[in-house]
């Protein structure tokens, strides 16, 4: 809990700074400048140069008469979530997702921190609509993301500091997966055992949806979580089309065990009721683990005491929510 404080004071002190200097210039520096002055914000600039929008950011915007952006700003740990550290790291992603990506943390215009008020959305340069939630602790979040501080000043906007990076494909869940599956967001396909498994059990239709369709909560278990599912069963699972030799009715079971709708659909991590079970789209219940710095575990009866962890949660799709896990639920 210290180690939390400090960089956040650390976080909070170093905006200070600058926004101190800025009025002593009588200059507010735009919301390229602080994060490339803030090493904070190291992370963040590598990303919006490779996304090619550092240029955008740096300057008014037209398309509001006051000329600002609010960005929701991740932080570098925020990167370090999800193994993105160094220039060379942002080089997993597609170009055109990470662009879409950084679009998705945009507002056009002044969005000010009394603004995000719980239950509220907000609209985002890339579309999609993004939610605040507020925890019983008095936490405040962006989707999953919490919210570390507020309207910090820029020439041409504010910034909100966050500690996660906002997620979203303007696609259903299906479409999602499909696209992970392509190699369309990672460089390297990922999900492609997942998408396999759907296909075998003709449940495309109930992955697919529009923004107006019934929420779900998808738990999606990466390709390794398969191949490690393989050795447990001592089946090999070495290639997406293996999982065919599995019966049809267990791998259809198992997959029913990740989809959670009703009143639990299209959560994200700070609204998942922890420390407790919910039920799957199969029948069989999917037990939550504490909330713990923004996540929580996952896993089915059939897991015994080993628990799913979140590798990527959070990602807003058009018809809900899904969380990329690293062990396969079993019912």
């Amino acid at each position: 809990m210290k180690k939390k404080y400090t960089l956040s004071a650390a976080l909070l002190l170093g905006l200070f700074l600058l926004g101190s200097c800025a009025k002593n210039d009588e200059v507010d520096p735009s919301i390229t400048n602080i994060a490339v002055t803030n090493p904070d914000f190291q992370t963040l600039e590598d990303a919006a140069v490779r996304g090619d929008v550092a240029v955008l950011l740096g300057n008014r915007n037209a398309n509001d008469p006051q000329g600002n952006f609010t960005v929701f700003a991740p932080t570098n740990d925020a990167f370090a979530r999800l193994g993105l550290r160094t220039p060379q790291d942002l080089t997993v992603l597609q170009q055109p997702f990470l662009r879409n990506t950084l679009f998705y943390h945009v507002f056009s215009g002044t969005l000010a921190g009394s603004a995000l008020t719980p239950g509220s959305t907000s609209a985002s340069a890339l579309g999609p609509r993004r939610r605040i939630i507020q925890r019983a602790d008095g936490s405040t979040y962006v989707n999953g993301s919490k919210i570390l501080a507020t309207d910090v000043r820029a020439a041409n906007g504010l910034i909100h500091p966050i500690d996660k990076v906002l997620l979203a494909t303007n696609a259903d869940v299906l479409n999602s997966a499909l696209a992970l599956q392509r190699g369309d967001v990672f460089v390297k396909p990922e999900l492609t055992f997942l998408v396999e498994a759907v296909v075998y059990c003709n449940l495309t239709a109930a992955l697919a949806g529009t923004a107006t369709s019934a929420k779900l909560t998808v738990f999606a278990p990466t390709d390794q979580a398969f191949k490690d599912l393989g050795v447990i069963l001592g089946v090999p699972l070495n290639q997406p089309s293996d999982i065919r030799k599995l019966p049809v009715t267990t791998v259809t079971a198992v997959l029913l065990n990740h989809v959670v709708g009703g009143t639990q659909g299209g959560k994200f991590t700070p609204e998942l009721p922890m420390n407790t079970s919910i039920a799957s789209a199969g029948g069989a219940p999917v037990v939550l683990g504490a909330f713990n710095n923004g996540v929580l575990t996952v896993k089915g009866s059939g897991n015994g005491a080993n628990v799913a962890n979140m590798v990527i949660p959070d990602v807003q799709c058009l018809n809900g929510v899904v969380h990329v896990i690293d062990r396969v639920i079993l019912p």
